[in-house]
């Protein structure tokens, strides 16, 4: 993540001199100092002196997880009115008291989310000078007040700790006992299709994972990292199962994704859910797979992995993919049984591959075909003649995509040439097969 840090000298030579030494460990351009200028100041001084408009530049400039300085380095400047959602940690090396210390530590305090979904829920102070010590002294506020913005990295140990013996209790038993991953991943999906459960538990790693931001790499950890990776690899299962898509490093915190990537038998978990190629043999190795409720998941991915892939040459699909949502719907609210919700997307693989199978032999364009397949399924006689006088219109219209005028005749055209057919709406059979052409894939 881009979070960043403000270094505060005691005073402005201070400041300078934090600058030279982390030069020696860091690029320059990694820190930077924001002091006042004085008249007289000395030449190491006056080399840190900023023109109004640098300085306001890179004020900018911190404010962008992406750019440098990563860090600045300040002793009045910046400490406040200066909002940087960015900043993550404060090393504090001068005396404060009241109000300049609580706006201080509130710099650091801001929850921050950036672009990729990784997000800071507070900051961290690290204090040379002993401030902590006696902060009710420093403070002239109510020790309520006080604890409303800080609190000690013990009280998040011991927060962490509670946690982690409830996910011991509560949670991790799921995943013991079971024998195969098949098995294990079967246990963690029956327990939590329950959707209000499961969001309890969205909710309670959320709170866990951020612990574990702030606290990681405190060796305290040392004998909870197993079971939180556990707990970790659960959440990873049941996002990417539950919630659609497929759950990346990236959507887990920074320490958390390293970590996950480090420990070989972390993953294992959230990959029982495995996606497969769309093929004859598909249903056979689905089959094969384990525990039907597993089966059903599988079978959800690989549909959704294949509709992806392949939509802009089988629009098609869409339809298919979207009976997939329904059916994956019906089964989370346990409107449908394992059983029928098995078969119904083992049926939706034959539809497939039966359709990849008839593309292949009529030779006509993909969007032609879509207009046969669709209509095929609506029950429209003679599907194929009207997929054949498409064909000529969207020969005819080469931008009916793009061009609003030429997408009203291929409305039009495909109205026509549906013309009496016996179904029961023909304007909302026209409309739905246009809306699937249409898609922007």
């Amino acid at each position: 993540m881009g979070f960043k840090a403000f270094l505060v000298g005691v005073d402005r030579e201070a400041c300078v001199l934090y600058k030279e030494a982390l030069d020696d460990y860091l690029p320059p351009e990694y820190s930077a100092v924001v002091i006042s200028p004085g008249f007289n100041d000395e030449e190491i001084l006056a080399r840190h002196h900023l023109t109004e408009d640098q300085e306001k530049q890179l004020r900018k400039d911190f404010l962008k997880p992406d750019l440098l300085p990563k860090i600045l380095i300040v002793t009045e400047k910046l400490l406040t009115g200066y909002d940087a959602p960015v900043l993550y940690c404060m090393y504090l090396d001068k005396p404060m008291r009241d109000h300049v210390l609580l706006q201080a530590i509130a710099r650091v305090n801001r929850p921050y989310e950036d672009e990729n979904r990784k997000h800071k829920p507070g900051g961290f102070v690290l204090d040379f000078v002993g401030i902590f010590d006696n902060l009710e002294k420093a403070l002239a506020f109510d020790s309520q007040d006080v604890q409303s913005v800080i609190e000690g990295l013990d009280l998040l140990q011991d927060r962490f700790a509670e946690m982690m013996e409830k996910a011991r209790a509560d949670i991790l038993p799921l995943t013991k006992g079971a024998g195969t991953m098949d098995k294990v991943a079967e246990s963690v999906l029956n327990y939590f299709i329950d959707e209000e459960r499961r969001h309890d538990f969205y909710r309670f790693y959320r709170e866990l994972e951020d612990l574990y931001e702030i606290i990681s790499p405190d060796a305290f950890l040392r004998e909870y990292i197993d079971d939180y990776n556990r707990v970790a690899d659960i959440y990873a299962l049941l996002r990417a199962t539950y919630e659609g898509g497929h759950i990346t490093d990236r959507e887990l915190a920074r320490k958390t994704a390293h970590l996950v990537q480090e420990h070989t038998q972390v993953g294992v978990l959230r990959e029982a859910v495995t996606v497969y190629e769309i093929n004859a043999d598909t249903l056979r190795k689905i089959r094969e797979s384990g525990p039907d409720n597993v089966k059903v998941f599988n079978l959800l991915k690989s549909i959704e992995s294949k509709v992806d892939a392949a939509l802009r040459t089988s629009p098609y699909l869409l339809d298919i993919g979207e009976r997939a949502e329904q059916i994956a719907q019906a089964f989370k609210d346990r409107q449908m049984s394992t059983q029928d919700a098995l078969r119904a997307l083992e049926e939706l693989i034959r539809e497939i591959n039966q359709a990849e199978k008839e593309q292949a032999e009529k030779g006509i364009n993909a969007e032609s075909f879509a207009v046969y397949w669709l209509l095929r399924q609506a029950g429209v006689p003679n599907p194929e003649d009207v997929a054949k006088g498409m064909n000529q219109t969207f020969n005819a219209y080469p931008h009916w995509r793009t061009t609003e005028a030429q997408t009203r005749q291929v409305r039009r055209r495909l109205y026509e040439l549906l013309g009496d057919a016996p179904v029961d709406d023909i304007p909302d059979l026209t409309e739905n097969v246009m809306r699937l052409l249409l898609r922007d894939v």
